[in-house]
């Protein structure tokens, strides 16, 4: 197996930046797109009535899409696994996914009627679970390469550390969908705010498309993985998966953070229209801002990992990340103006960000190839494939709580519901912090 050169090491990073600007397109603009906020220039699409007192619609249909999408995970992980073909077992599958991924996303926005609608309702529920199954297959065999194009623990790192990087500016630039929008309005003189905001999400995601085909082109599994397809059946596969101790505990732990992540990810345009009263064209700056300082991170954090490891480190990102949730209840309410709290908030953020967006893959990268070594058993999809799918429930539930919590107020004057989704983050991340201390990390640090 040959080295995996620093060149073909960003390109195959430009894979999760493509990956990137589809996810948080849907992640930043769904319920913002059906359930605007009053005076955004958007129609509400769908109802926000509850039933049983606190399951609105919203959340019903993402967490229904995503729970089909779980479970489609272990199935993509042990095929790809498994796969034999002339481009390797992962190649194909990135492949034949980009075309449904970019296809599926555009046409979350596109529902038929502009207005509340039932149409709506089959619409979203129907596409949206299509784009996350669609994303599922790219993404799950392209991190399970991580592992084998990347030798050892601090190549698994930096490598890791790279497609961090990607998935960064995959979010910086899905930021901009606002800004097109204007844009979009201004040349071409389009009525209506819906129709800028979905030719500009059209635009980003086929930009996101064509940067998700370059690793499929430049990655050479045959010549830079020792790739050797499992044989093992799906259900012993994930059954000696899940026994590994330190496993669990990684997969509990990223399940509360990817709850905490998604209920803050879908209320980001509120906080900055509602708590903040800036214009969601705005929305750049503040992103850009924290991913720029969260990339200045990234050295810090790959150094920190040699000397303290990443369990140490993890644990105390969780715990920061958490008070800086808690302190989205209080923009607005401190003798300060909203905006300086937001940029004080997004600055003490920025470290916890880069670590977890660097080290959960590098350590799951690791886990995995000590199994291999362990086995002789090719099983890198079947694990990324149940950390997705820990991590799908996750976003799931944060979903459905933040879209329940705007019932008690999601506009200027009735915030309250914003302001407690910031809560449910802190507790969720203090939790996750909590859980992996009973990670047992056996790497010795220098």
């Amino acid at each position: 197996m040959n080295t995996f050169p620093l060149s073909r090491q960003i390109l195959y990073a430009t894979g999760m930046m493509g990956w990137s600007i589809m996810v948080n397109l849907i992640g930043v603009m769904l319920v913002y797109f059906y359930l605007p906020p009053i005076h955004s220039g958007l129609h509400v699409l769908i109802t926000q009535r509850t039933f049983l007192g606190i399951f609105t619609l919203m959340a019903l249909i993402t967490a229904g899409g995503r729970l089909t999408d779980a479970i489609y995970d272990p199935f993509i992980g042990k095929t790809s696994d498994s796969w034999k073909s002339k481009r390797g077992r992962r190649i194909p599958f990135m492949m034949f996914s980009i075309i449904p991924t970019v296809i599926c996303c555009a046409m979350v926005f596109f529902p038929p009627i502009n207005a509340v609608s039932r149409t709506n309702v089959l619409w979203l529920a129907c596409f949206l679970t299509l784009f996350f199954m669609a994303a599922t297959t790219y993404i799950i065999p392209y991190n399970s390469l991580l592992p084998e194009l990347a030798a050892t623990n601090e190549d698994k790192i930096k490598l890791s550390t790279f497609q961090q990087a990607g998935f960064i500016l995959g979010a910086i630039i899905s930021s901009f969908v606002n800004n097109l929008a204007d844009l979009f309005s201004r040349l071409l003189n389009i009525p209506g705010r819906e129709a800028c905001v979905q030719y500009a999400v059209v635009l980003l995601a086929i930009v996101g498309g064509i940067v998700m085909l370059i690793p499929v082109l430049v990655v050479n599994e045959k010549k830079y993985c020792h790739s050797v397809p499992s044989t093992t059946p799906l259900f012993k596969a994930l059954k000696q998966s899940l026994s590994s101790r330190n496993f669990i505990y990684f997969i509990v732990a990223v399940f509360s953070y990817a709850m905490a992540l998604n209920i803050i990810t879908n209320g980001l345009l509120y906080f900055l229209t509602v708590l903040c009263h800036i214009d969601d064209s705005q929305g750049p700056k503040f992103v850009g801002y924290l991913f720029l300082l969260a990339l200045l991170c990234f050295p810090i954090v790959n150094i920190l990992a040699k000397r303290m490891g990443e369990k140490k480190l993890l644990v105390f990102s969780f715990l920061v990340l958490g008070l800086v949730f808690a302190g989205i209840a209080l923009i607005g309410k401190l003798p300060i103006p909203p905006v300086v709290q937001l940029y004080i908030f997004l600055g003490i953020a920025a470290f916890p960000v880069a670590t977890l967006g660097i080290l959960p893959n590098a350590l799951l990268a690791r886990i995995a190839a000590e199994n291999t070594a362990a086995t002789g058993d090719n099983r890198e999809g079947t694990y990324f494939a149940v950390n997705f799918f820990s991590i799908k429930v996750g976003q799931t539930f944060g979903l459905a709580i933040f879209a329940m919590l705007t019932i008690y107020g999601k506009d200027p004057g009735h915030d309250f519901g914003l302001r407690l989704s910031g809560m449910f983050g802190c507790a969720l991340c203090i939790m996750a912090g909590l859980i992996f201390t009973g990670f047992k990390d056996s790497r010795k640090t220098s």
